[in-house]
């Protein structure tokens, strides 16, 4: 009996043993699957910064396509300004140009961009592709499974959307269609002098922004605040008599002049040329003559505008009713003078423009030029 009893006794000691072990294992391992996981928790984390910078980079690259060798140059500098915002210091992210591939079909094949700025590929380049480098994330508690780090990159590639159907942002003013071809490089009137009317009354001047010289003047410096298809016609279309000051005050800002505060270089921005007399192959593609930088920080494709293209037969006297039969992008060559102003005119763009506004798929047809920067993959 006392020799069974201290056997049994023996037999639980070693029960607690064994116990006791199993319990330090499985604390090892719950400690491990903790710490793997805080460690995945940082890698999906820096991945998604990764990526949101990728995206970012791409559509900022796009939005400088222009069709020109200079646009491709201006895409690569906004992907990496774009990418140079986010802060990758502690994860040693570096970001050289060559990480931005060009392609003129969304598939590829992506090309570097020295070969996208070639005279006969520059102007058909319509996708951008975006890698960062590989960042090296440290792992603090999974070494044993994970390693002491690992390498993390994404990459995000961005294009021209379809043709825009539904437009934002145009001028509140018309180009006339006589019945004769409108042509890439001609000149257009968008704003007659007194005397030069469509109709008596009539100076090709639209009420869109609404009635008054102040709504054509912000309209002519920002574009007006809605947005419309060809075809859609309004209630009060036109506005009457010439509007010199307005027109001159709105649409100057656009070469850095400022006659007003009711219109100002923060929220109606110059150019980032204001060489007047130049064409737009030449705004595309300058040399160091055809450029005069701002006094204020300029953007972009300020002097590129939209403006509605109305039939002659639309105008009557007075203020009356207008349907836009479809939308033309237009360089502004020039300035407005000072005085009443004679004919405005600009020049007719047959080449696609990044802008603002939507697809319906049940809409009108459009001329296919007009997109904007879209996210695919």
């Amino acid at each position: 009996m006392k020799n069974r009893s201290t056997n049994q006794v023996g037999s639980k000691k070693g029960e607690r043993g064994s116990i006791l072990a199993t319990s330090a294992i499985g604390m090892l391992s719950i400690l491990l699957a903790v710490g793997l996981g805080i460690d995945i928790s940082r890698f999906y984390l820096t991945k998604t910064e990764l990526q949101n910078a990728a995206d970012a980079a791409a559509l900022a690259a796009v939005s400088a396509l222009d069709t020109s060798p200079n646009g491709i140059t201006k895409a690569v500098d906004r992907a990496v300004e774009s990418m140079n915002k986010y802060d990758f210091k502690n994860t040693d992210v570096e970001f050289p140009r060559a990480n931005v591939l060009f392609a003129v079909n969304l598939e590829g094949a992506y090309v570097n961009e020295a070969a996208a700025s070639s005279p006969g590929l520059a102007e058909k380049i319509r996708f951008v592709r975006v890698t960062t480098d590989p960042s090296a994330v440290p792992v603090s508690f999974a070494v044993s499974v994970l390693g002491t780090s690992k390498n993390l990159t994404a990459t995000a590639t961005a294009g021209m959307s379809v043709p825009l159907n539904i437009i934002c942002n145009f001028l509140p003013v018309s180009v006339i269609d006589y019945g004769t071809p409108i042509t890439e490089g001609q000149t257009y009137t968008f704003r007659a002098s007194s005397g030069t009317s469509v109709a008596p009354g009539n100076y090709q001047i639209l009420a869109v922004a609404g009635e008054g010289g102040k709504d054509v003047r912000i309209g002519l410096s920002a574009g007006v605040d809605r947005c419309a298809s060809p075809g859609e016609e309004y209630a009060v279309d036109t506005k009457p008599g010439v509007t010199a000051g307005a027109v001159r005050q709105g649409l100057n800002t656009r070469f850095d002049e400022y006659q007003t505060s009711q219109v100002n270089p923060d929220d109606m921005p110059p150019d980032t040329n204001i060489k007047e007399g130049i064409n737009y192959n030449t705004y595309l593609n300058p040399k160091s003559g055809d450029i005069q930088t701002p006094k204020h920080t300029g953007v972009d494709g300020r002097r590129v505008v939209i403006i509605p293209i109305v039939k002659e037969g639309e105008y009557d006297q007075g203020r009356n009713v207008v349907k836009f039969d479809r939308f033309g992008y237009f360089f502004l060559q020039t300035k407005v003078g000072s005085g009443s102003g004679g004919d405005l005119v600009a020049e007719f763009i047959d080449k696609p423009v990044i802008g603002q506004g939507g697809f319906d798929p049940n809409g009108p047809a459009t001329n296919g030029l007009m997109t904007t920067p879209v996210l695919y993959k």
